[in-house]
């Protein structure tokens, strides 16, 4: 039995001469596809044949780069997300920021026309915080002593009155809402001109016109403005709309409810009017009228022509009476003198209108005629002539 080796392991041509050979089959195809260009189409047609074999070769190679990128994708959209997440709330922080600028830019606009308008020195100041007191309706500014800023002054916004300055410090001070309970400002109807006083309302905002006439001539949506009687707020600023009007008829007074005007709880820049309204000075009081003694009773008024007849009626009893000899002061009778000289009585005395007795006519008295007084009659005496 002939032993063979099996044909893997047969060696035929040695691998020089066969390295030798197909390489001149390569320089000369490739000579020839130089030249005549005639294996375009073989190879077209062997890429096309071989095509579906090289999609299935490279099948895990693609598997795994696609893995691979789908992974590294989507770690690339996460972090993408966050980044656009981040800007997303930067942007809506940057535009609150400027929504926040333009209203602010529109409030001081809106102020610095108001600040022309009020013929009074301003000062523009801005809201700090409120009060700690949650009872009383008061807020904090950022101007002070410091800055020229004494108690009494009005604060104003563009829109009306807000309130005045009840407390200063060095660097802040302390404004009291209109609609404080304690707080009043006296105002007027802008359409009819009627005068009235408002108070707050406390926490519940708004205004109240008391001790109004239950028929007074106010109407909703009037106007209240300041009336500027009390030397501290400017005539003519706008403090409220009448928004409700109970007239009682079985009171004394009617009930009138104001929504404030300005921005009270809005607005962070206010105006503090630096000067108070010019107000004409008061006359000079009178000096007090000294009282004379003893005369602490309002005298009569004399009538002139009611004091010409008991003048004339004083004239013609005095005439009479030097008719008539006096009564002597007591009720002693009348004596002549040790001497024997009759006794004289002084004659009264007499206006120009009566008639003076001639020395030829004694005066003589009845004798059974008395006194008034209720003496003893006394012995008549002769008068002698003047």
């Amino acid at each position: 039995m002939e032993y063979s080796p099996p044909p893997l392991f047969k060696q035929g041509a040695s691998a020089r001469v066969k390295m030798t050979v197909f390489a001149c089959i390569s320089i000369v195809l490739l000579l020839v596809d130089s030249q005549m260009r005639t294996l375009g189409t073989v190879r077209q047609v062997v890429g096309t044949v071989l095509h579906p074999l090289q999609m299935v070769a490279l099948l895990p190679r693609d598997a795994i780069y696609g893995a691979g990128d789908y992974f590294s994708s989507l770690a690339e959209m996460k972090k993408q997300v966050d980044e656009l997440k981040r800007q997303q709330i930067a942007d809506a922080q940057a535009l609150q920021q400027a929504q926040l600028r333009t209203a602010e830019n529109n409030q001081l606009r809106r102020l610095m026309g108001a600040r022309e308008q009020v013929p009074t020195k301003s000062m523009l100041a801005e809201v700090l915080y409120d009060a700690r007191d949650a009872s009383s309706r008061k807020i904090i500014l950022n101007r002070g002593s410091n800055s020229d800023v004494s108690l009494g002054l009005p604060v104003i916004d563009n829109q009306g009155v807000v309130g005045q300055v009840t407390r200063v410090f060095p660097f802040t001070s302390e404004v009291t809402l209109l609609t404080d309970k304690d707080q009043a400002i006296p105002v007027q109807l802008l359409r009819n001109g009627l005068r009235s006083v408002a108070y707050g309302r406390g926490k519940i905002g708004s205004l109240e016109l008391r001790f109004t006439a239950p028929n007074a001539d106010i109407k909703v949506g009037d106007i209240v403005v300041t009336s500027g009687l009390d030397g501290i707020y400017p005539a003519g600023l706008a403090v409220a709309r009448v928004t409700q009007v109970d007239s009682n008829a079985n009171g004394a007074f009617g009930g009138v409810i104001c929504q404030p005007l300005a921005g009270i709880q809005n607005n962070r820049q206010l105006l503090i009017l630096m000067s108070p309204p010019e107000i004409a000075p008061r006359p000079p009081d009178e000096e007090p009228r000294v009282p004379r003694k003893g005369n602490n009773r309002m005298a009569p008024i004399k009538d002139p022509a009611k004091e010409e007849a008991p003048a004339a009626g004083a004239a013609s009893a005095a005439a009479g009476s030097e008719l008539i000899p006096k009564a002597p002061a007591a009720a002693t009778p009348a004596t002549t003198p040790v001497t024997g000289t009759p006794a004289v009585s002084t004659p009264a005395v007499t206006t120009p209108a009566a008639r003076t007795p001639t020395a030829a006519t004694p005066a003589t008295v009845p004798a059974n005629r008395a006194p008034a007084t209720g003496a003893p009659a006394a012995t008549p005496t002769k008068e002698p002539a003047r």
